[in-house]
């Protein structure tokens, strides 16, 4: 008895073995002949998108698939209600006969995970065996790169040879000039150095990835090679990184995803940093730990609520003393949002750092103090410019600091959100040799901003420009900057009388705040000078009778100026958790009647966003500018000379074809940029 039972179980033992020779071998691609038809190597129609394409073999994502279709169809063979099929399944192998008794399907379920888990370490293996020659392919070159840009027209002759000329003179790259001479956008740049390598370029703004998306791949891996997951499919993960040709950076990806195809995509630096805000943990978290295990405790806590405002794309960072704690909030895309907490007892240390930072009195609690400084981003070479505000209040220093990073100030009118139409209007009201453009809207409406952008389109070498600004926001190279400084007796209207002796071809005041600047400043634009400047003034029309009533005499704005443009900033929908929705022509003329012209449907659709991880729940995620411009024609300037109202001045517009800020900002509620509610908080209909 005991001799038959050792028997079977030798028996028993043996068909295991078989049953998983037969299922690896299959699952492998070493099947006998006769399996070939059962699974057949298929090609797929298209090679896929990837960085490796290498015509010669079956290309990966026929192998992947080819695998698993091998492991669906083995799960069905091995059911254990299908012992039937299981044995014709493995008498097909060779490995038994008709006659041979074998275990039943049990024995292949036990197995199966083992073989499964023995599969996927096979095929990694088999993918990362031949090399990936195409990786050589993918190191940028800057001929091909500057040849893109020349031919998509980003780029002029001129600028090109004054490119490799500064690229001459300081021995590096002459990509960097157009940067940082704000020739061309990052983005644009970007575009170029994917397509020079025959990979996509992706957007974060229009594919941001989900908190899931970045935590599938481990923080160490994503960080060392700068990758993250932008999306995934049942046999393809698309993997952006701003470093495609990293060595062995495939090798690696194919290790951690051996079952997809991997599609390599270019992204820019910045933007990957800032989906890597996922794997930060809360900033009091991170402050409890710095608490136990630090001997200076204020400068790390500022490092990282720092380097977490610059994450989180914050343009001011709020410390708030309340009772017992300080309350630390950033402004994102221009609303408030609460960032962490502190124990008060550690924020005079706090403090008093920001203020060694700035330059300011540390001994001082009583009175206001305004500073700057500059903040150098930990692995990074990008700099944050630091303006820094200190108020006293009730429970303590209450501190703001506005934050300059001069990436920023490379967007070009293009990435304005400026139509087409009015576009054209600014540039040809730019290209005037003398002439004032005004540019209104209240404080943090982006004013500075459309201002640089005006300044980098005139900034040449033959052109000479002068500012003077409070505070001078972001440094141009090639243009005088100077900063007001009233204890030097250095106002707007005292520096605008001495740059007018300098000889500028091109002046901006940062504000025209009386009527002695306002005087100045229209009588540089009369004297063959091209100025720009900011005015506070809710709408366009409402500037003109301003300057007048300013004392500004009509003959001679009606002589200089040129073009009025008033701006606010609306948040933009988050594309990732953006929905569309359905109004009828009917309510759209009811609530909006000036805007009826801009629906030709009788049934529109509209778009919200319900909020997600992308936006942190808000449905927004950046912001952009809606404008109105007024043209100051030959039949503007005969109405200025009758000091006009405001009324009087808009309805000359409207017959020139002016639209609101309303209109302007709905026609980017129609294409989904923003939402009507959004709209509707800064601009009234």
């Amino acid at each position: 008895m005991d001799k038959n039972l050792k028997n079977n179980n030798d028996n028993r033992d043996n068909d295991n073995v078989k049953i998983r020779r037969v299922l690896a071998n299959t699952l492998i691609g070493d099947q006998p002949q006769n399996q070939s038809d059962r699974f057949s190597r298929t090609q797929s129609d298209s090679p896929p998108m990837t960085a490796s394409n290498n015509q010669s073999t079956v290309s990966d994502k026929a192998k992947k698939s080819n695998v698993s279709k091998k492991i669906s169809d083995l799960k069905n063979v091995i059911s254990p209600t299908n012992d039937t099929k299981l044995k014709s399944f493995l008498e097909e192998s060779g490995e038994f006969t008709d006659a041979e008794e074998f275990a039943p399907s049990k024995a292949a379920s036990e197995d199966f995970e083992l073989v499964d888990e023995q599969i996927k370490i096979h095929s990694q293996q088999k993918f990362s065996q031949s090399r990936d020659t195409s990786q050589t392919n993918l190191q940028p070159d800057e001929k091909r790169i500057l040849d893109i840009l020349m031919s998509e027209k980003t780029i002029t002759e001129y600028h090109l040879k004054k490119a490799q000329s500064f690229a001459q003179k300081n021995n590096t790259s002459s990509l960097g000039y157009f940067i940082d001479e704000g020739v061309i956008s990052k983005d644009a740049l970007g575009r170029a150095l994917a397509k020079s390598i025959n990979i996509p370029f992706l957007d974060i703004n229009l594919f941001p990835p989900s908190k899931n998306q970045v935590l599938k791949i481990q923080e160490d891996f994503a960080k060392k090679n700068r990758v993250l997951v932008l999306d995934e499919t049942n046999e393809k993960i698309t993997i952006a990184t701003d470093r495609p040709w990293r060595k062995g950076l495939l090798d690696g990806l194919k290790q951690l995803f051996p079952l997809k195809e991997i599609a390599l995509g270019y992204i820019l630096t910045e933007s990957l940093d800032a989906a890597f805000v996922y794997y930060r943990k809360p900033l009091e978290t991170r402050f409890l730990k710095i608490i136990e295990t630090q001997k200076r405790v204020a400068p790390e806590i500022v490092g990282e609520i720092f380097e977490d405002a610059f994450a989180y794309r914050s343009s001011d960072i709020h410390f708030e003393p309340q009772g017992k704690n300080v309350v630390i909030r950033f402004r994102i895309d221009g609303v408030l949002h609460e960032a962490g907490r502190i124990e008060k007892v550690y924020y005079d240390s706090i403090i008093n750092l920001l203020k060694v930072m700035a330059r300011l009195r540390i001994d001082e609690h009583f009175s206001a103090q305004d500073g700057a400084f500059r903040y150098q981003k930990k692995n990074s070479d990008i700099t944050l410019d630091m303006r820094l505000s200190i108020i006293p209040t009730l429970d303590g220093e209450k501190a703001v600091i506005r934050l300059l990073a001069s990436y920023v100030s490379g967007f070009g009118l293009s990435g304005l959100g400026i139509s087409a139409r009015d576009r054209n209007l600014l540039e040809k009201a730019a290209a005037k040799p003398f002439g004032m453009i005004l540019v209104s809207g209240p404080t943090g409406s982006g004013k500075s901003t459309t201002l640089y952008a005006i300044l980098r389109m005139l900034n040449k070498p033959e052109v000479n420009i002068t500012t003077i600004e409070d505070p001078v926001e972001y440094k141009i190279t090639g243009v005088n900057q100077i900063q007001v400084n009233p204890r030097m007796n250095l106002t707007f209207s005292q520096g605008l009388r001495s740059i007018v002796r300098q000889d500028p071809d091109v002046i901006l005041v940062g504000e025209i705040r009386d009527k002695e600047t306002a005087e100045i400043a229209v009588n540089a634009a009369l004297t063959g000078h091209l100025l720009l400047s900011t005015f506070h003034s809710n709408d366009a029309a409402t500037a003109l009778p301003r300057l007048l009533d300013m004392g500004v005499e009509p003959f001679l704005l009606a002589s200089t100026l040129e073009l009025i443009v008033a701006q606010r900033l609306v948040r933009k929908s988050c594309v990732k958790c953006r929905y569309s929705y359905n109004v009828g022509i009917e309510d759209i003329k009811k609530n909006f009647p000036d805007v009826e012209k801009l629906v030709q449907e009788k049934e529109i659709v509209l778009y919200r966003s319900k909020g997600c991880a992308v936006c942190s729940g808000s449905g927004f995620r950046g912001r952009t500018a809606i404008y109105e411009f007024i043209n100051v024609t030959p039949e503007m300037e005969e109405l200025i000379l009758k000091n006009p109202s405001t009324k009087e001045v808009w309805e000359l517009a409207r017959k020139q074809h002016s639209h609101s800020l309303f209109e302007d900002g709905f026609e980017k509620v129609l294409n989904g940029t923003t939402t009507i509610e959004e709209l509707l908080r800064v601009a009234s209909p």
